[in-house]
């Protein structure tokens, strides 16, 4: 299991993820999608420097931070390419990124070695993240519910693959959403509607 801090930022209480593998000094970011200045305080607290963002989708509520701490620490920051499809008032704007990332990609950052899952329906791009024993779902899996489908760019049919393809992991992993708590996805096969 990496090494995992959450801030729950802003109006919609967006879950921003630091994390990095044992005894390291630089971490990725998950979502910084508000508050710029309280994530750079928290990296600073914590004696990190970010080595990527990554994000699971481009809505303006997981991306509202990116520029600016990019622009305060000239960090790579990776995207689906299927989000450049949203309309710009579901992203605040153009969408800043460096680098694209899709299905079956692998990234050794941080100290970690991170899987990228394509699992669009909340958005065309939407990505979990699987880094070690975690899984970071973004709006495509919550505690005991799934994301929204009804916004420009989202398909319920979609989503429900998505969501049946996460059912199929064998291993139990924790899962750390873009809002709410943290579960795991062995609750979540048990207990989570979404997920039969």
């Amino acid at each position: 299991m990496p090494n995992i801090h959450t801030l729950s930022l802003g109006a919609y209480q967006t879950n921003c993820y630091i994390f990095h593998g044992e005894g390291s000094k630089t971490c990725c970011l998950v979502d910084p999608g508000y508050e710029p200045e309280t994530v750079l305080a928290e990296l600073a607290r914590l004696g990190l420097t970010p080595e990527a963002i990554l994000l699971t989708h481009g809505h303006f509520d997981h991306v509202g931070a990116v520029r600016a701490i990019a622009g305060q620490t000239g960090c790579p920051v990776y995207l689906c390419p299927e989000e450049l499809s949203m309309p710009p008032m579901m992203t605040a704007g153009p969408l800043y990124y460096t680098h694209t990332y899709t299905e079956g990609d692998c990234l050794t950052l941080a100290g970690t070695h991170i899987a990228v899952l394509h699992t669009p329906g909340h958005t065309p791009g939407s990505v979990c993240l699987k880094v070690e024993n975690a899984l970071f779902s973004g709006d495509t899996l919550f505690a005991g519910s799934c994301g929204r489908t009804d916004l420009p760019g989202g398909d319920w049919d979609t989503i429900r693959g998505s969501l049946a393809r996460l059912a199929a992991i064998e291993e139990d992993l924790a899962v750390f959403p873009g809002h709410g708590e943290a579960t795991t996805l062995a609750v979540e096969k048990r207990y989570n509607p979404y997920m039969r």
